[in-house]
């Protein structure tokens, strides 16, 4: 057995190990049985990362062959930028491998590939109520940036989200590069 950890791109061949985790990462938040994603959805959202004209893809981490955790991100194009920003979507860590780092070596292999596409900004948007998570990816860089009340709908109530920010070029957030744009 090895401990060494691979983050890779997911793999066609990776489809029931990824669906165990994004089952896992869905019942986290309450989407299972009766309030459980339609399988279209789960369907779509696998088959995109394999469409090289969606912008939407997935990085997985390994360790002996089987998959740990996962994160879905896209680089979504603004109206005032020519290159689109990288917004992590969905960051999950299987239960029995949480706390030993697979989270925070899945954003830092996020921010690479952000840096080396040319973004420079990544984001995230948390649940205001999963005080963890928002102190998770605070301790991994990202900065509070906006508290949205009252945006989010989920089990018949109305959810605060947090917006994070990180910068993924090497500079600091309010550093303004108008040469940038």
């Amino acid at each position: 057995m090895s401990d060494t950890m691979t983050i890779r791109d997911v793999a066609a061949s990776d489809y029931e190990p990824w669906l165990t985790l994004w089952n896992g990462y869905n019942a986290f938040y309450g989407r299972s049985g009766p309030t459980a994603l339609p399988a279209e959805v789960t369907q779509t959202t696998w088959q995109r990362f394999f469409d090289a004209r969606e912008p939407v893809y997935a990085l997985v981490a390994e360790l002996d062959g089987s998959l740990i955790g996962l994160t879905h991100y896209l680089f979504h194009r603004s109206t005032t930028l020519i290159a689109p920003i990288c917004y992590l979507q969905d960051l999950y860590t299987a239960p029995e491998r949480r706390r030993t780092g697979v989270g925070r070596a899945l954003i830092e292999a996020l921010v690479e590939r952000a840096a080396a596409a040319g973004k420079r900004v990544m984001v995230a948007v948390v649940d205001a109520e999963n005080v963890g998570s928002v102190r998770f990816h605070e301790r991994c860089g990202f900065i509070e940036v906006a508290r949205m009340p009252d945006i989010g709908f989920k089990f018949g109530r109305w959810l605060t989200l947090v917006l994070l920010q990180r910068r993924v070029d090497g500079t600091r957030l309010g550093e303004n590069n108008v040469s940038e744009r």
